[in-house]
């Protein structure tokens, strides 16, 4: 097989509310986390255990400027990607690395409510600039998230 691939699928919640940047030459960056569980039995005292892993997610662009718009703490939402190590020296001159999901997709699968006000919002967007998210308002609330 020629090439690679580099390809992240998740759903999760929203563990804050996005960090909004914006570059001196007008690019949007938001950062956030979601929260992926799994839960098991254990097999030597049968009890049932829930494992939680944390995922930093990077948008850049239109889907910034979405998250930015209409992401808040507690969400669930469906993120696509692909996974990207930086690194930089910190102020000892170690080198710190850090393993993010650049998003490529965002589908939000509930909804922000703030004062019991529902909020309207486009469900998928992808980053393209090109093509306007499509709205999807039929989608119930979810109620039994973790946070």
């Amino acid at each position: 097989m020629a090439g690679s691939v580099n390809k992240v699928i998740l759903i999760g919640n929203l563990g804050r509310d996005p960090e909004i940047r914006h570059l001196e030459s007008g690019v949007s960056i938001a950062r956030f986390s979601i929260a992926t569980s799994e839960t098991f039995t254990d097999k030597n005292t049968g009890e049932r255990r829930d494992v939680t892993d944390w995922h930093n997610i990077v948008c850049w662009r239109g889907l910034a400027k979405v998250a930015e718009s209409y992401l808040k703490k507690g969400m669930k939402v469906y993120i696509e990607g692909k996974l990207k190590t930086r690194s930089w020296q910190d102020e000892n001159n170690q080198t710190k690395y850090s393993t993010e999901v650049v998003a490529d997709q965002m589908t939000m699968l509930s909804r922000a409510e703030a004062n019991n006000i529902k909020t309207e919002y486009p469900s998928s967007v992808e980053n393209n600039p090109v093509q306007p998210p499509a709205a999807d308002l039929t989608s119930e609330p979810e109620d039994d998230l973790p946070f």
